[in-house]
């Protein structure tokens, strides 16, 4: 498996596989802001609306795993804009196609990702997941620090019920930096 930093020409090169992870994320049930029917076209327009602009204009990072050439999965560094938290960005959809689940992607995703944080000055990350779920367990196998859970805060992918959202965060040791 081999983890790559895509920027906005190579994202979109791999829109198509990336909506498709995304897509059967959803589809398996992945609280990740989306509710079904969520078509491979609705998915590509999110990746060009919200990723590809952040991309472009380097206030987002976007971390892919690959097999070979199939991407399995992949995850986002959301810098914060405010200038007095240029110290803090925000880890946002991590995604694991239900092909590459139970081999390690997440965690290879994740791990990777904090270097990339440390690398870009970013010494507290912020996540937050749908509390119970495999990812609030790897996150605290990974030493992330549960903030607190708010119930009933998203509607269920298959709108049938309310789910809370456990709140993470995590300190990395980077020397300070006043900007980016």
């Amino acid at each position: 498996m081999l983890i790559e930093d895509l920027d906005a020409e190579a994202a979109t090169a791999a829109l198509p596989m990336l909506a498709a992870i995304l897509r059967a994320c959803v589809e398996g049930g992945a609280s990740v802001n989306f509710v079904l029917p969520f078509t491979q076209q609705d998915s590509e327009a999110w990746w060009r609306r919200a990723v590809l602009p952040g991309l472009a204009a380097r206030d987002r990072r976007l971390l892919v795993a690959r097999d070979g050439t199939k991407i399995l999965g992949t995850v986002q560094l959301a810098f914060a804009p405010q200038p007095n938290q240029a110290h803090r960005a925000d880890v946002t959809k991590l995604l694991v196609h239900p092909e590459g689940r139970r081999r390690g992607v997440g965690r290879a995703l994740m791990l990777r990702l904090e270097d990339l944080a440390r690398e870009e000055g970013r010494s507290l990350l912020v996540l937050d997941t749908v509390e119970g779920s495999a990812a609030q367990r790897l996150y605290e196998s990974l030493g992330w620090t549960l903030l607190g859970v708010v119930p009933r805060f998203a509607l269920s992918t298959d709108r049938t019920r309310l789910e809370g959202s456990a709140f993470f965060w995590k300190e990395l040791d980077v020397p300070h930096r006043a900007s980016r």
